[in-house]
């Protein structure tokens, strides 16, 4: 695994984001209910289930961007939606699920958008901007993109400069919709491998939302499984996701099969979910 890079620096302590008994509806439907847990430095979170399971609507909640039902959401022990956006900005960084250019600029001008937080003055890019924004791109293996204009991109080029510009955002806290979707396998893992050695370096926090439950598996050191019935299970990632749990959040049987190093989570068509037991996503 790479050694996390020198961009990766956050300018400020990772701090603690804490869900304190939180609840989320859609219309009448609950999509969490009583949910409390807390997200730390060294930590990378895998959020997991379903679609319309609520996984991007808990996200943004995450990131102070909507209210919860119930209960708070906190950054170092304020609520989210209480940070000013200036500090906000500088402790975590947000990746929605879609990004919708509106005017054209370059790839490396998209990139240095991430370093808007930290500007001041007229909000020129000084020389070590400049480092972070070229190290972030050689990461994410967007160099010979740097000089596109965005609007010509293929779906997974435009999630790689928009992922570059979260991470130029040098916030200790990242909150990832989705940030392989779009990838090949190989920059799949580019991204994943970066963000493992992120948290496995101690200076960030990460969350990120992934539908691949083997590379959930691989790389997460904790994982939270959604249930369209509002059930959430937590905990670290080889304790929650299971076969049998995920069968039951997914609603389709899911099997483990192994190489003795490696454990991949996949469909079995021939087998059918387990009811016979007490844990709560069985």
């Amino acid at each position: 695994m790479n050694s996390a890079a020198p961009w990766s620096h956050p300018l400020t302590a990772c701090p603690v984001l804490s869900l304190r008994d939180v609840r989320l509806r859609a219309g009448q439907r609950v999509l969490v209910e009583h949910l409390t847990l807390a997200i730390g430095p060294g930590q990378l979170w895998c959020i997991a289930g379903p679609n319309g399971a609520g996984k991007s609507t808990l996200m943004s909640v995450l990131a102070g961007l909507r209210h919860a039902d119930g209960g708070s959401v906190e950054i170092a022990g304020i609520a989210t939606t209480q940070v000013a956006p200036a500090v906000l900005a500088r402790q975590r960084a947000y990746l929605p699920q879609a990004v919708h250019d509106t005017f054209s600029m370059s790839v490396l001008d998209a990139v240095r958008v991430g370093r808007h937080p930290h500007l001041s003055g007229w909000g020129w890019t000084g020389r070590e901007d400049e480092r972070i924004v070229h190290d972030v791109i050689r990461a994410m293996d967007i160099e010979a993109l740097a000089a596109r204009d965005v609007l010509t991109l293929s779906g997974g080029e435009r999630q790689r400069a928009s992922l570059s510009a979260v991470l130029a955002q040098q916030a200790p806290l990242l909150l990832l919709d989705e940030p392989v979707s779009h990838l090949d396998l190989r920059h799949q893992i580019v991204v994943l491998e970066q963000l493992a050695a992120l948290a496995q370096a101690g200076r960030h926090a990460i969350v990120v939302i992934l539908h691949d439950l083997t590379l959930a598996l691989r790389y997460a050191t904790h994982a939270l499984l959604m249930s369209e019935d509002g059930t959430a299970l937590h905990g670290p990632a080889a304790e929650v996701l299971t076969p049998e749990r995920c069968s039951r959040a997914l609603r389709t049987p899911i099997v483990s099969v192994s190489d003795g190093v490696h454990t991949a989570l996949i469909p079995d068509g021939a087998a059918a979910p387990r009811t016979d037991t007490q844990d709560p996503f069985l």
